[in-house]
């Protein structure tokens, strides 16, 4: 009871992209303050941009902790804000490439939290102590992500919208873009075997802004090129977090052997969703997924690596200037088409596997990444290792 009381009386403010877009920070923020509120906490949310905002919440909130999600390059926001107001922060990142400044204010932080070991791993070679870093994997709603049947209506209604019939098989990539996501090595993988599948299509999820626009292009390019471009659809378009447990569940198979991937929220919530799931067998994804167990981890087939980073305002500096790195750094992973193209004869040929898979992921979700236990376990590190008057 004590615990439980202490939990009620704690006061947290979480900066966030708030309120929540569909993407991944502003869903790992969302999750997280579902499940404080449901603990008891007496929680707030506020955009991790908005200074006034967040200044009104110090001076009359008053805040135990102001929980920054993001990345170490949000510092200014995450960190220091609440810093200049006596306010302890307590940033919940991801990995976005090198930390190229920042490491003096996160060494002072008494608590740093990550989504993954690799993401940890990332901090540590970057200069940050590992002692205070703490992994917090980004929670899941196994509610709402959970088994549908193929004969829903609304499961129906999302493969008819795509074009895809009840008989055909749906392979589905989701992703800011498709490519950062293995969509190109799967779009490789799949003309190697077209012959060896039953009738499939490849649908490849994503938003609409002007990167995605372009890397669309280059990908239906590839598409053409290698012969498959009647069987690959790609929807762009602005989707609320809704839609998203009906558009995983009308697939068949979820690939998601992602080029950079510090936790791997669309592969979890595929595996919630009961789904046979395609991964690689690197970063983020060594925590979440199983290799043979709840999914099929392709092997890393190529490390790109820089010598050089050129850093500049995202990191607080006036003026551009070149780092150069002793030991050249891995920015980009790239899985095995091969592993891939075996994996989806297997899959899409094989509907007990896919099962198998999909029901041993959905409970490894339930029992690791509910939002309500990764609440739980947030909650449990705060008072490890922060002092709360």
């Amino acid at each position: 009871m004590g615990g439980e009381r202490r939990s009620r009386l704690m006061k947290v403010l979480l900066l966030y992209d708030y309120p929540a877009s569909p993407g991944g920070l502003a869903t790992q923020g969302s999750l997280l303050y579902k499940g404080l509120l449901e603990m008891g906490v007496d929680v707030h949310s506020v955009h991790y941009e908005s200074e006034q905002e967040k200044e009104w919440y110090y001076r009359w909130f008053k805040p135990d902790i102001a929980v920054g999600i993001g990345y170490w390059g949000h510092t200014p926001h995450l960190i220091l804000h609440p810093q200049r107001f006596g306010i302890q922060p307590v940033p919940w990142l991801v990995a976005n490439g090198y930390i190229a400044n920042y490491q003096d204010v996160l060494n002072k932080l008494p608590l740093i939290l990550v989504t993954s070991n690799w993401v940890k791993e990332m901090y540590v070679r970057d200069g940050i102590c590992g002692d205070k870093i703490e992994v917090l994997p980004v929670g899941c709603d196994t509610d709402k992500f959970t088994p549908y049947a193929k004969d829903d209506p609304k499961i129906l209604a999302v493969r008819d919208s795509l074009g895809i019939t009840p008989e055909q098989l749906m392979i589905l990539t989701v992703g800011g873009d498709a490519a950062s996501k293995g969509a190109r090595e799967v779009m490789q993988a799949l003309a190697r075997i077209d012959d060896q599948l039953p009738d499939w299509r490849y649908v490849c999820k994503t938003w609409p802004q002007p990167r995605t626009a372009i890397q669309n292009s280059e990908d239906l390019k590839l598409a053409k090129e290698l012969g498959i471009e009647e069987k690959v659809i790609y929807a762009t378009s602005i989707t609320s977090r809704n839609f998203m447990p009906y558009l995983i569940g009308a697939c068949d198979v979820y690939a998601g052997p992602s080029r950079l991937e510090g936790f791997g929220m669309p592969q979890v919530e595929a595996g919630a969703s009961g789904k046979a799931v395609i991964g690689i067998n690197a970063m983020g994804m060594l925590d979440t997924l199983v290799n043979g167990e709840t999914a099929l981890l392709a092997a890393v087939a190529e490390h790109i690596r820089v010598s050089e980073v050129t850093i500049g305002d995202e990191c607080g500096l006036a003026k551009q200037r070149k780092v150069l790195f002793d030991v050249p750094r891995t920015i980009d992973y790239r899985a095995s088409v091969d592993d891939i193209a075996k994996y989806l004869v297997e899959l899409l040929n094989d509907p007990k596997l896919r099962l198998k898979l999909s029901e041993a992921g959905r409970k490894r979700v339930v029992a690791n990444f509910d939002y309500r236990l990764v609440a739980e376990k947030f909650m449990e590190l705060v008072k490890k290792n922060i002092a709360i008057k």
